[in-house]
């Protein structure tokens, strides 16, 4: 299905709150990454009009998510279906999802059309608040053009940045201005040497000044270099 599931669609009901909608998804330790009304060349299927980037940022969803994190072959991703999804049918709208593919969502476009958020020297999107330490998880779509807040622009946090640690506290050099070493960073992470990385998370992208308040701790870290390991050990 392209990895997106729709709730049903009920004809004559009331278009829903932007404010209901944000309550619902942080009650569960996500939040609203922004919004933003389809276009057609932004690859948002059909019916839907509105899209609302549903993410994480900081250790609130970890909290949430963390009885269920060694559930299954992919907890999060069953996770985040079951609780973006629930809120897709309390409010008779879609969910659209990151993973699921291919073919694939494109999600770091439509989280510049959705909020402020700017590429990074490292390849991840960093927010002017969040830095690095923010993700999304899903996209709640409505047939509805939902009324939308301004959007809140900031400027690009690296263009501050004269130091760029990102780009040099890699301990195998995998990032520079040419890209990112996938093959270095693997064979790193594989090794005694790597057990700092693989056990409190990236060490460049702690090494970013941006966000520091939202840092995921050790255990988050860890769950989520872990599956970037798997996943590029199984594509081998």
């Amino acid at each position: 299905m392209n990895g997106w599931k729709a709730a049903d669609l009920n004809k004559g009901v009331e278009v829903p709150d932007l404010n209901q909608i944000t309550e619902a998804i942080s009650a569960s330790g996500l939040l609203l990454h922004g919004a933003f009304h389809a276009e057609p060349d932004d690859g948002v299927p059909e019916p839907w009009t509105t899209v609302a980037l549903v993410g994480n940022a900081g250790p609130e969803m970890w909290r949430e998510f963390a009885p269920e994190s060694e559930d299954g072959e992919d907890p999060l991703n069953a996770w985040s279906e079951r609780i973006i999804g629930a809120i897709a049918e309390e409010f008779a709208g879609g969910a659209l999802y990151p993973f699921g593919g291919p073919p694939y969502h494109p999600f770091q476009r439509w989280a510049k059309r959705a909020e402020t958020v700017f590429s990074s020297p490292i390849g991840p999107l960093i927010h002017p608040e969040f830095g690095l330490w923010h993700a999304y998880r899903g996209a709640l779509v409505f047939r509805q053009r939902l009324a939308l807040p301004a959007r809140d622009v900031r400027a690009h946090p690296c263009g501050s940045c004269a130091d760029r640690p990102c780009l040099t506290t890699c301990p195998v050099g995998a990032f520079s201005d040419q890209g990112y070493d996938v093959r270095a960073c693997v064979d790193h992470l594989e090794i005694a040497a790597g057990a700092n990385c693989l056990d409190r998370g990236c060490l460049a992208r702690r090494a970013c000044p941006v966000g520091r308040a939202y840092h995921y701790d050790a255990p988050q870290g860890a769950f989520h270099m872990g599956h970037f390991l798997r996943a590029r050990q199984l594509a081998r």
